[in-house]
């Protein structure tokens, strides 16, 4: 490398780029990995997927104690929340795994150099930070994977206080008397149900007729919307939040929906209306790279953007803004600098919601296959049948299999359960195969397990369920 100091220079250090460099560093790369914050791992590890996810199993755990322990023979009179001590183990987790990045470095000799970074040109990374002097890296390969930002209201500015997004949102001091939830996908409905089995009053506005109304079908959002609504979440859809007052008292906010003028007030306003790429201060335009009609890194198949050595993944990028996404899409970009064949299969990119219970999906939903005329034959079995879930207490929930009627390829799976999240995991891998509800049906599944409830559906879209 006589011009270069490194062969690939990464910006962000997220599930999409730490991962994109250490397999760069696998394969036999110089690589330097330029991170803006205080800790590696990015939007994920610190204050999105990971303590969201801590905050969402503690509370889980609160509200079975109060609402099922009882009826499983387990008497505890008083339960109380020690909010700092749930906030201080959520910190733990992230310091876990924050830290284990931070080793994974080490182990693959990837050179951290934290800072923010923005390109001078093609073959070239400024790197500045404050109390440290300006670097300049020179690389073979740029590899763009800053991640995105909450989207904010134009009119409902975030002040971190009375209106929060989700960085916030994961770390209130306090539990409010209220919250209202702008937005009805992932991120509103998972921070929505921590505080309201915290004790918030939670109400929920979408604009759109359905909750989780983007990947997951109709029958999906029902389900999920009558479980959140046992928990005590109240739902306004088809509503459209329009202006807002913010006091030291609270939020008063108005908006309309087909009944005409509506008004809500709340202690706390979550705005949970998106993401958009982060690629503020970048300075792309300097080193030539194309932006897309809606702001993001625009990229060939191969994650190459309008400059072929640099390169770019994650939420920057079309497609949806999920961790899984930018991972896979890390491995391949890495092995497309190596010249080896990376890929990423988009058609079976799982989603999750993780309330309780938790709804996944992958593939296309049945709205969907009507809409592209397709002639598909659906399986479908409750876990109201299954043995295991009867014994655990989690029956709530059903599990869907979509497949082509002629050829009975499996086009789209969806599941509402418990554990959804890891049972999806199976039909993505019997779609990344191209496979039947044939063979997922003739497949041994160890009983009792909520699992079977995945065997079932695929035999019942052939009408020959055993459990029901």
């Amino acid at each position: 490398m006589p011009d270069f100091d490194y062969q690939l220079v990464v910006i962000g250090s997220g599930p999409g780029g730490y991962v994109a460099a250490i397999r760069a560093a696998q394969l036999g790369l110089k690589v330097a990995i330029v991170e803006k914050d205080a800790t590696l791992g990015g939007t994920c590890l610190n204050v999105g997927c990971i303590p969201s996810k801590a905050l969402l199993a503690s509370t889980e755990h609160l509200h079975f104690a109060r609402e099922r322990f009882a009826a499983h023979g387990i008497i505890a009179k008083e339960i109380s929340v020690d909010l700092g001590a749930m906030m201080k183990r959520k910190l733990e987790v992230v310091g876990k795994l924050t830290g284990g990045v931070g080793y994974l470095m080490k182990k693959h000799k990837i050179e951290v150099v934290k800072g923010f970074g923005k390109l001078a040109d093609a073959h070239t990374v400024d790197v500045s930070a404050e109390g440290a002097a300006p670097r300049q890296l020179k690389t073979q390969n740029i590899l763009i994977a800053t991640g995105s930002v909450p989207i904010e209201l134009p009119f409902l500015k975030f002040d971190r206080k009375r209106v929060i997004n989700s960085d916030q949102g994961i770390a209130l001091a306090e539990v409010p008397k209220s919250m209202l939830v702008i937005g009805a996908g992932a991120i509103g409905l998972e921070l929505g149900s921590v505080w309201r089995r915290l004790g918030a009053e939670v109400t929920v506005v979408e604009f759109l007729p359905r909750i989780a109304a983007v990947g997951f079908d109709a029958e999906t959002s029902k389900i999920l919307q009558r479980n959140l609504e046992k928990l005590g979440m109240k739902f306004e859809l088809n509503t459209k939040i329009e202006s807002a007052q913010v006091s030291e008292k609270g939020v008063e906010l108005k908006g309309s929906n087909a009944a005409g003028p509506v008004s809500f007030k709340a202690d706390i306003v979550l705005v949970a209306v998106g993401r958009k790429p982060f690629t503020t201060g970048l300075e792309l335009e300097k080193a030539g790279v194309k932006l897309t009609d809606r702001g993001r890194v625009a990229v060939n198949e191969h994650s190459q953007t309008s400059v072929p050595n640099i390169w770019a993944i994650g939420d920057v990028t079309d497609g949806p803004m999920l961790a899984h996404k930018a991972h896979e899409e890390a491995v391949a970009v890495a092995e497309n600098m190596a010249g080896k064949p990376g890929h990423v299969n988009y058609q079976i990119i799982p989603g999750v919601i993780y309330t309780a219970p938790e709804a996944a999906s992958v593939g296309l939903t049945e709205e969907e296959a009507k809409e592209k005329k397709l002639n598909v034959s659906v399986g479908k079995f409750s876990f109201t049948a299954n043995g295991r879930a009867i014994a655990a207490d989690t029956t709530d929930g059903f599990v869907k299999i979509i497949a082509d009627a002629k050829t009975d390829k499996v086009l789209g799976a969806h599941i509402v359960a418990s554990n959804a999240s890891e049972l999806i995991a199976e039909t993505v891998l019997l779609m990344e195969f191209s496979g039947s509800s044939e063979d997922l049906a003739r497949t041994i599944h160890a009983h009792p397990t909520m699992s079977e409830a995945v065997k079932e559906a695929a035999l019942a879209v052939d009408g020959r369920m055993l459990s029901a």
